[in-house]
């Protein structure tokens, strides 16, 4: 990548997107139909330009950067240095790294959690917008709390997964919040200054997260960040799982995997179930593998859940688990595509003990039973309701 910044003038959408072709998913799950940026990205950069030129070293924070388009078009088209990003899936981070050393980019960005780290004295701030709004909200808080009272803050996604209540959300903590016009089906939201925030008997800006919740079928608190899937409850995909435990229970439950393990729901349900067994409870998702360390902790079972933030199976050794218990997402992003999930059932055949078993919770129209099938070993299935299917597969020997 040779695209020398020039202060004299701001590259145009073109130079944008010319750059944003160079950047690949790799290692995040990629597919044909997939790149490693849309057409927010190539918005956010263009838009907040000026802003992010302006900005001295160290003043700009970014925050959704999914493989690097924001971070290393800052650094590349505008002279960004001293760049704070924060992503919280861990293979967005790993591509933004690798896209970051085939462009030597490496020095001018560094990856931060969502707090103070990346935000303090912060003067602009991109956003690539969540899905969701309890994401939103904590983002939009943590802004509020750390950045500079006269931050910038540019917030871009696409327009289908847009709503007026992300303006709300915005407006709650931050000031002059406006939309700019749309390009290519997506849109920019800006805003410039912070709202002060409410404090607690302390003193102290009361934080939203974690928040907790409860459910009748469980006997322990669940936590939950805006990031984590699931929120603070008990989703209805591991309901109808956890009842299968109950009515069938597996045969070996020694060494127990939860692979994508959200709020720590599968993970602590399973030790308080087996008091012999010991989770791995693994996850991409910092605010997941977050999230489950606080419901482990408040469960009284930290001592026999090991959280992992990780891409899949990583953390596991070959033939280690009798039982992987597995609600597998259906999206990559904001994108949906059953090739995740694919990806994961494929990679449960190393980690599994011969007869082990793989115990798997699905929307019931994406019909995985043949992959499992052919993946994993003989199948069959344990529950079925409107919505979702559960399979239990027993590892060839």
């Amino acid at each position: 990548m040779t695209d020398a910044h020039n202060a004299d003038e701001l590259p145009t959408k073109d130079a944008i997107e010319a750059f944003c072709e160079r950047l690949s998913r790799d290692p995040d799950f990629d597919a044909e139909e997939l790149r490693a940026f849309d057409a927010a990205d190539v918005l956010l950069l263009d838009q907040a330009g000026e802003a992010i030129q302006a900005a001295s070293p160290g003043e700009l924070a970014i925050i959704g950067d999914r493989h690097g388009a924001l971070t290393l078009g800052a650094a590349q088209l505008y002279g960004a240095s001293q760049i704070r990003t924060h992503q919280d899936p861990v293979l967005g981070e790993r591509a933004l790294a690798e896209n970051a050393q085939r462009a030597g980019l490496t020095e001018h960005y560094s990856s931060q959690p969502l707090n103070s780290e990346l935000l303090s004295g912060a003067r602009v701030v991109l956003i690539q917008l969540p899905r969701g709004l309890e994401a939103l909200t904590e983002i939009v808080w943590a802004i509020a709390a750390f950045a500079h009272p006269e931050v910038r803050v540019f917030a871009g996604g696409r327009e289908k997964h847009m709503s007026r209540r992300m303006n709300e959300v915005l407006a709650e903590r931050l000031d002059n919040v406006t939309a700019g016009l749309g390009w290519r089906k997506s849109r920019v939201l800006s805003a410039v200054g912070v709202r002060e925030l409410g404090t607690d008997a302390a003193g102290l800006a009361a934080a939203p997260f974690p928040k907790w919740g409860s459910d009748p079928a469980l006997e322990f608190q669940v936590a939950a960040f805006g990031q984590t899937f699931g929120g603070p409850t008990l989703d209805h995909g591991s309901r109808l799982l956890l009842e299968t435990l109950r009515a069938h229970p597996p045969h070996r439950t020694q060494h127990v995997v939860d692979l994508g393990c959200g709020n720590g729901v599968l993970a602590v349900s399973a030790v308080r179930s087996w008091p012999h067994a010991s989770v791995i409870a693994t996850d991409q998702s910092a605010a997941a593998v977050a999230a489950t360390e606080l419901t482990a902790a408040a469960a009284g079972v930290a001592d026999r859940v090991n959280p992992h933030r990780g891409d899949a199976l990583e953390a596991v050794a070959d033939g280690w688990a009798n039982l992987i218990l597995l609600n597998p997402p259906f999206h990559t992003g904001a994108t949906v595509h059953a090739g995740v999930a694919h990806r994961l059932i494929r990679q449960c055949t190393r980690a599994l003990a011969a007869g082990g078993e793989l115990r798997v919770v699905f929307n019931s129209h994406l019909r995985y039973r043949p992959l499992i099938e052919r993946a994993v070993g003989p199948t069959r299935e344990l529950a079925r309701d409107r919505t979702f299917t559960v399979l239990s597969a027993r590892a060839r020997d």
